[in-house]
C-alpha cells in the first residue's frame, strides 16, 4: 500500500530529506573510513557524490543550509554491521522518497537514485548471509537492534504538524514495508519467535 500525501506536506518532507542527506552523506563518508571490500569502497565514493548533489538540490528548494556537524557520526566498525546499518537507513529513505515523489513528482531522479542505493546494500548482505559464517550471524543481530530502534527513528520523521493526520498510517506503512524488506533479505530470522 502507498500513501499520497497533499501538497500541504510539501516542506515537511523536503525538510526531513535535508537533514536526512545530510546524515546519509556524513555516514557515507564514515563508512569509507572503514574496512570494506574495494567495490564497496568504490560504491561509496559514488554514494557520496549522490548525496551531496541531494544536499544542494534540498537547500535549494527550502533556502536553508544543512545541520552539518565537524564530527562523523559512529558507524559499526565490522563490515557485516556496516551494511545492515547503511541498508537499513538507505531503506527508509526509500520510503520517504515514495512519500516526496507523491508531492513533487520533478524529484523522480532522488527516488531512482535512493532505489540503486538500497538495492546495492542489498546484494551486499545477500553476500554476507549466503557466507553462513559469524559474520552472517553478527548481521542478524544487528539488523534485530536496527529493526527494535526503527519505530523511535519513524516517530521523528513523522514529528510534522503537516503529517499528523497521516502520521498513523504513514507510521504502519513505513514500518510495514521495512519489515518485509529485512525477512525477505534472512535478516530477521528468529525475531518473531518470542511473539
Amino acid at each position: 500500500m502507498s500513501l499520497v500525501l497533499p501538497q500541504t506536506c510539501e516542506r515537511a518532507l523536503l525538510e526531513r530529506f535535508l537533514k536526512a542527506e545530510a546524515m546519509a552523506l556524513r555516514s557515507v563518508r564514515s563508512a569509507q573510513a572503514r574496512e570494506v571490500p574495494p567495490h564497496v569502497l568504490a560504491f561509496l565514493r559514488r554514494h557520496e557524490e549522490d548525496e551531496q548533489a541531494h544536499l544542494r538540490r534540498f537547500e535549494a528548494l527550502l533556502g536553508a543550509s544543512s545541520w552539518d556537524r565537524m564530527t562523523p557520526p559512529k558507524v559499526p566498525s565490522q563490515w557485516w554491521a556496516l551494511a545492515v546499518h547503511l541498508y537499513g537507513y538507505e531503506a527508509l529513505g526509500l520510503e520517504f522518497a515514495k512519500l516526496l515523489v507523491g508531492v513533487r513528482p520533478d524529484l523522480a531522479s532522488i527516488l531512482e537514485d535512493e532505489e540503486v542505493h538500497v538495492g546495492f546494500f542489498e546484494g551486499e548482505i545477500g553476500r554476507i548471509l549466503a557466507g553462513g559464517d559469524g559474520a552472517a550471524q553478527g548481521a542478524r543481530t544487528a539488523a534485530r537492534a536496527w529493526w527494535k530502534r526503527l519505530p523511535q527513528t519513524v516517530d521523528r520523521y513523522l514529528g510534522d504538524e503537516s503529517l499528523a493526520p497521516y502520521r498513523a498510517d504513514l507510521r504502519r506503512v513505513i514500518l510495514d514495508s521495512i519489515t518485509r524488506r529485512l525477512c525477505r533479505l534472512g535478516l530477521l530470522e528468529g525475531a518473531f519467535d518470542s511473539r
